[in-house]
């Protein structure tokens, strides 16, 4: 059952689904939190906390400013207030996609959570990331009042970079378009901060993560994946055959059977 938050502060703005263990649901950057609708029914052993990340529907006066040194910060903070919303002893797990996945392991470099769940952290290896220009390109297209092509980019590069025969027709499917356009300048300013995220050798992360992948997705996301697992001192490595980066939203079931053995043992 959907129950509103449980905090005051108007910024953090969540919803909570079923009980037990509380799983915090952190989506990527081109869809709000409905992204993980068709993950929910697959999490009913666990307490979905499901937020509303900053900019994508919260009330965020002070993004247009926001530098993208301080897009992931930010973001952190705001996992750190979620995360006091909940009681004292609800030992949560973090589940991010993408640049949710990204978050959760910064945010768990200093937190006190019992697990981390990463689908494809948007983390770019460092000979693509010299050359990256989205953010550039997208920006742009906004600029110049093409918002539906800015977007189209982010799909092309990051959803399908061996290309997709009748992109239109495949955005015309796509259950958060056109709804996304409005979130153009939010990406860009993500992209700018995942352009200039370098990864550390070693992530200070105690508790254990899980780190997954799918072999349909960008092959510069999946090797990123494999460094991210390399960086932290306890973590499993999962690939999911046939599953692109969309993969929690395209393969529910397959993700959160990998997500329920892990957390069992």
């Amino acid at each position: 059952m959907q129950q509103p938050s449980a905090t005051d502060d108007p910024e953090i703005v969540y919803e909570r689904h079923g009980d037990g263990q509380p799983v915090v649901l952190l989506h990527g950057g081109m869809a709000p939190r409905e992204y993980w609708t068709p993950v929910l029914p697959h999490l009913d052993r666990y307490r979905a906390v499901v937020p509303q990340r900053p900019g994508f529907g919260t009330c965020r006066d002070d993004l247009a400013e926001t530098s993208s040194d301080e897009v992931l910060p930010g973001e952190v903070d705001y996992v750190h207030a979620l995360l006091d919303s909940l009681p004292d002893d609800a030992n949560p797990v973090l589940f991010g996609h993408s640049f949710g996945a990204l978050t959760a392991i910064e945010a768990a470099t200093d937190l006190d959570v019992a697990a981390v769940v990463a689908y494809e952290p948007a983390v770019l290896p460092a000979d693509y990331r010299e050359d990256a220009d989205l953010a550039r390109r997208m920006a742009d297209l906004v600029d110049a009042g093409q918002r539906r092509e800015a977007v189209k980019r982010y799909v092309e590069q990051v959803l399908h970079p061996d290309g997709v025969d009748d992109l239109d027709a495949w955005l015309a499917d796509w259950p958060v378009w056109p709804e996304c356009v409005d979130l153009a300048e939010e990406v860009v300013r993500m992209n700018r901060a995942v352009e200039r995220y370098e990864l550390p050798e070693r992530l200070d992360v105690d508790a254990p993560v899980l780190v997954l992948t799918g072999t349909d997705g960008p092959d510069f996301l999946r090797e990123s994946a494999r460094s991210v697992h390399g960086a932290l001192p306890r973590s499993r490595f999962v690939e999911l055959h046939g599953v692109s980066h969309s993969g929690p939203s395209e393969a529910p079931e397959r993700v959160v059977a990998a997500v329920d053995a892990f957390l069992r043992e």
